[in-house]
């Protein structure tokens, strides 16, 4: 699928499994609750939830956390308030439109990042909108580019 703002193609990335049940190569000891301490242990060390998920797959082999829990990593997450405010898509376009404004600071006319900014806070307000109506954030929340540090704690 073509991006947004341009008319490149997207990156290539790694494929989620193809099926949805636990792969016979997978030790007998990973089961449901060893993976449950190890996605709480890891959040507990400050990693996201995609984050964990990634750790998961290289460093422990367990391929998809939802087959072998039956619960995904932010539902895991959630089960133990461990879950963070703002959602992670959101969080991440936060920091990039706070990254950009930090480089305009020290360059007014470099024009090519401030459509950088614009396209960036269009994307923020675009997922706030969707996440105020499906209830993820307040339906009070709004974005203001001053307070943007104090979101990503």
């Amino acid at each position: 699928m073509a991006r947004m703002h341009t008319r490149r193609k997207g990156q290539s990335g790694s494929k989620r499994p193809s099926t949805m049940r636990v792969p016979e190569w997978l030790d007998k000891e990973k089961n449901a609750q060893w993976v449950e301490e190890k996605v709480i242990e890891l959040a507990k060390a400050g990693n996201s939830p995609s984050m964990i998920g990634m750790i998961l797959r290289d460093q422990y082999g367990v391929p998809l956390a939802k087959v072998i829990t039956g619960k995904s990593v932010l539902a895991i997450l959630q089960e133990n308030d461990l879950a963070r405010k703002v959602p992670e898509d959101l969080r991440n376009m936060i920091s990039k439109a706070a990254n950009i404004r930090k480089h305009l600071e020290e360059n007014k006319s470099d024009y090519v990042s401030k459509r950088g900014l614009l396209l960036a806070e269009n994307k923020i307000h675009r997922l706030s909108k969707y996440y105020r109506k499906t209830k993820v954030l307040p339906a009070d929340w709004k974005y203001s580019p001053d307070q943007a540090a104090v979101l990503l704690r």
